[in-house]
């Protein structure tokens, strides 16, 4: 995803642009990596040394809520982020690497009968195992 300027993105869904809030969201954008809380810490603290975990929790979950970031959980008390992306896709996390990456999938191929009286709101489907990189090497 391509943004051209983060503070008139912030405004535009009705957030006000901080410091903090425009570097937490840059950093999304430019790694693709899915991050959790404490790796965009640790890699933004340098630059702003009055950041803390608790400003991040609280921009992201902000973000969340405005439709600009998803939550994903593949482990119960790990939660990564990632830019909001409407197109359905699913996520697979290496065993390995930890990597977590976006995979491509058309949610309308595996519609369930079981849910045809269900008005369906969010749907996420997460796969855990090897990646290829790390399939390479055993």
């Amino acid at each position: 995803m391509h943004i051209n300027n983060v503070d008139t993105y912030l405004r535009d869904h009705g957030i006000k642009p901080s410091y903090q809030r425009k570097r937490v969201l840059e950093y999304i954008i430019e790694h693709h990596n899915h991050p959790t809380v404490s790796q965009i810490y640790d890699d933004l603290i340098d630059d702003i040394p009055t950041l803390s975990k608790t400003t991040i929790y609280n921009t992201l979950n902000l973000f969340a809520e405005k439709k600009i970031v998803e939550v994903i959980t593949i482990e119960g008390n790990e939660a990564r982020y990632d830019i909001f992306n409407p197109k359905p896709h699913a996520h697979f996390k290496c065993d390995k690497c930890q990597t977590l990456y976006d995979i491509n999938l058309d949610f309308s191929k595996i519609a369930n009968e079981d849910l045809k009286d269900y008005i369906v709101k969010d749907q996420y489907i997460h796969f855990r195992g090897t990646c290829p990189n790390c399939s390479k090497r055993l």
